[in-house]
């Protein structure tokens, strides 16, 4: 069976509808760890740092999925860098594409969002991500999202609770955790369904050997 690491799982957005795969996930958030372990009682859950983690078992792994955190490439950064915010992007991203492009023998796919810069090094784009993968990614249909519409914070959570297929509405999170701001983290299903599948087809063509001719 794969075995696939998921990074920064956060709810397991893009997990959704993996199927047939051996699932590790890491997340640092208890809170969110646990939700994850409600929707997928069979994958690994480990509470730790997702970036110490990558660094210490990628060889344990047929695929890799890392979605590291993305507020300091977003766009909103001009906005803030006006309003006085000022501060580095995190580079952690692209310690990561470099290392798994140079170091991990099976595949990969880093996912953040499309920055305010442009990307030092050149990613697959679809919908408003990007996305570092050592394969061709295709079939993904452009998917959509909700961005911040409306006054009434339980209606956006209903909404992004309908477009992802996910509900988190009796989920206890506790105080200063934003429950539209958990589901908005997550990449679609359908997304991470194609990304795997495309991941899927080049490690099965690899895995087959040629016949012998009669």
């Amino acid at each position: 069976m794969l075995k696939v690491l998921n990074l920064y799982a956060g709810i397991g957005g893009n997990r959704k509808l993996w199927q047939n795969v051996e699932v590790t996930a890491v997340e640092y958030d208890p809170k969110i760890a646990a939700i994850y372990k409600d929707f997928f009682p069979n994958d690994i859950v480990i509470i730790d740092d997702a970036h110490q983690y990558l660094l210490d078992h990628y060889k344990e792994f047929d695929f890799i999925w890392s979605s590291p955190p993305c507020y300091t490439h977003s766009g909103t950064n001009n906005f803030l860098n006006a309003q006085g915010v000022i501060r580095y992007p995190d580079m952690t991203l692209y310690q990561q594409i470099i290392f798994l492009s140079q170091f991990f023998e099976g595949k990969y796919c880093i996912e953040n969002v499309i920055p305010y810069y442009e990307p030092l090094i050149k990613p697959q784009i679809i919908d408003r991500h990007c996305f570092w993968a050592n394969f061709k990614i295709k079939g993904v249909k452009v998917i959509g999202h909700i961005g911040k519409m409306g006054k009434n914070e339980k209606l956006k959570v209903k909404d992004k609770q309908e477009i992802l297929g996910i509900d988190i509405s009796n989920a206890k999170l506790g105080c200063g955790i934003d429950k539209y701001k958990v589901l908005n983290n997550c990449c679609h299903p359908e997304i991470g369904l194609s990304i795997l599948n495309s991941a899927l087809n080049i490690i099965t063509e690899r895995n087959i050997k040629p016949g012998k001719l009669f």
